[in-house]
């Protein structure tokens, strides 16, 4: 059993990004799949798929070779409305490069998506 699922999913999909490798699978939650359709509609990875093995489910995801770091935010740090730019300073490499996955009152979305929303949430992960 694994102890935080978001953290393993996501250092299966950089380390296999780094060796090169297109394809990996990761175990399945409603959270996983939320950030997978984030990295999906963001450029990050080509495709994920649901794989019913019986116990739980699985998700095999097609690399695209675009993730250079991609990590987890410990603690899940409370953010207002007006603070973006401070996380965004502290967790990604430049301005517009890369993106913080946060969940909200309205879902698990971008920092940007939140900042043109005007809501505050969670972090979660960062991926640039």
């Amino acid at each position: 059993m694994s102890v935080d699922l978001v953290a393993n999913t996501l250092n299966t999909i950089k380390t296999h990004e780094m060796v090169g490798q297109r394809k990996c699978r990761v175990p399945y939650s409603k959270l996983i799949e939320s950030i997978l359709s984030i990295l999906k509609k963001e450029g990050y990875i080509d495709d994920f798929v649901f794989i019913d093995d019986g116990r739980g489910g699985k998700f095999d995801v097609l690399l695209s070779g675009r993730i250079n770091n991609a990590g987890v935010i410990k603690p899940r740090f409370p953010v207002k409305k007006h603070e973006w730019q401070k996380y965004e300073q502290m967790y990604l490499p430049a301005y517009n490069v890369g993106l913080i996955i946060v969940t909200t009152s309205k879902g698990v979305m971008t920092n940007y998506e939140a900042r043109k929303m005007g809501i505050g949430g969670r972090l979660i992960a960062y991926v640039y």
